[in-house]
């Protein structure tokens, strides 16, 4: 008997097992479902099925060359287990040599084995691929709940690593003023107009007044032109010099 990719995944819903998992057990059985799942029950794999919707609201920031990617779980216990952060750093690797795709796949492959190891569900969140620029660094904090990676034109790892450290205490909105959105500039004018008026300011000098605020407001939110945290008195793009801040990455749990 055949064994299509409809059966494969009916399997998957039933027992929350891996992709790869629920094809070997089906080709085992002749494609037999109960059996299947008898034999995934066996190996302990079908346990995860018992814990599949359960909440991950924990979980680690992963980070390989300009890959990053979140790894959830259910409570900060297992978060803070090395073989749980190694699992979530061999998923990253992957995911920067073979794509998101093949992090994907290695999660599906893998994620019956570790959830029964484990005794909690595993979600495998976002994977985020940075491109551009010739220099790249990257920071995680020592929580491992907020990481960040920035791409530079020009300049060096280290300052690069800098500015990744500042991203993820700062959590600018875009990297540069010029980014940010035309949407969030509306809604922000909107709210300083009604601040205004209700505040008495005269209808004539309204415009000139939210144009500085709008001014302030991406200024604050977009990471170039931040304070930088290691020295107040100067922006981060002062601190990067005549290196060229491209993009960046911030990720969080």
């Amino acid at each position: 008997m055949s064994i299509t990719a409809a059966d494969v995944k009916a399997l998957r819903d039933k027992t929350g097992c891996g992709m790869m998992a629920c094809q070997k057990a089906l080709k085992e059985t002749n494609g037999n479902t109960e059996e299947a799942i008898e034999i995934l029950r066996k190996k302990g794999e079908a346990k995860a099925g018992e814990k599949s919707d359960r909440q991950a609201g924990e979980g680690v920031i992963a980070v390989s060359g300009r890959t990053a990617l979140v790894l959830q779980c259910e409570t900060d216990f297992v978060a803070r287990n090395e073989d749980f952060q190694a699992y979530a750093q061999e998923l990253a690797d992957k995911a920067s040599q073979d794509g998101a795709e093949g992090a994907t796949a290695l999660f599906e492959e893998k994620k019956g084995e570790k959830v029964a190891a484990i005794g909690e569900n595993l979600v495998l969140g976002a994977i985020e691929t940075m491109e551009g620029g010739d220099i790249v660094g990257s920071y995680i904090h020592s929580n491992n709940k907020v990481g960040a990676i920035v791409v530079l034109q020009g300049g060096s790892e280290e300052a690069a690593r800098d500015v990744a450290m500042h991203a993820t205490a700062m959590d600018p909105l875009v990297a540069n003023p010029e980014d940010v959105p035309s949407e969030v500039i509306e809604k922000e004018k909107g709210i300083y107009r009604e601040q205004l008026i209700n505040e008495g300011k005269p209808e004539q000098i309204l415009d000139k007044i939210i144009e500085g605020k709008v001014r302030k407001f991406c200024a604050d939110r977009a990471l170039a032109s931040q304070a930088y945290v290691k020295s107040p008195d100067q922006t981060v793009a002062e601190y990067l010099g005549d290196a060229k801040l491209i993009s960046f990455l911030r990720l969080s749990v």
